[in-house]
């Protein structure tokens, strides 16, 4: 009896050790916490032409883990595309992509140079100062509502 109690004991003190250093490693805050994403700033292009413009976020991760823009939505246009700038052998081109990583506590800049959200057909009749409004759809963090404003053409890296 005694050597089948030996044989339970370690794995118990095992489990209670490993329980213990999860409870303190969690009440020091190192556990992390859950995606949190804000848009801190949002343009859309005025519009050059009927077919398409771009709109441009900067999204903030303030939490704990890494999150992802899965897609963007606006009555104002039929399709709202995430779309990356390629550039091979000295030409560029538009690649449209299935989503963004945003990493925990940290920002993506969309901007015409890398990332951006292409909108088909473009708004109508939008002035500078009008407001658009879009839905990010996030993994982590859901829905997050925001109005961009519309600017003119190289305003976006204000």
């Amino acid at each position: 009896m005694t050597s089948l109690l030996r044989a339970a004991l370690a794995p118990v003190v095992a489990c209670v050790l490993t329980l213990a250093g999860l409870v303190a490693w969690t009440a020091a805050g190192a556990a992390g916490s859950p995606a949190e994403v804000e848009v801190t700033r949002a343009r859309v292009l005025l519009p050059s032409n009927p077919e398409a413009t771009a709109a441009f976020f900067d999204l903030r991760n303030t939490g704990g883990a890494a999150d992802e823009l899965l897609r963007v939505t606006t009555p104002s246009a039929d399709r709202a595309m995430l779309s990356r700038r390629v550039v091979r052998r000295g030409a560029g081109s538009m690649r449209m992509v299935s989503s963004a990583r945003i990493a925990a506590h940290g920002t993506l800049r969309m901007s015409a140079e890398e990332l951006d959200v292409m909108l088909r057909p473009a708004p109508r009749r939008l002035r500078a100062g009008d407001r658009v409004p879009f839905v990010l759809h996030f993994r982590g963090s859901g829905r997050v509502r925001v109005e961009a404003v519309a600017v003119r053409p190289g305003a976006v890296t204000d």
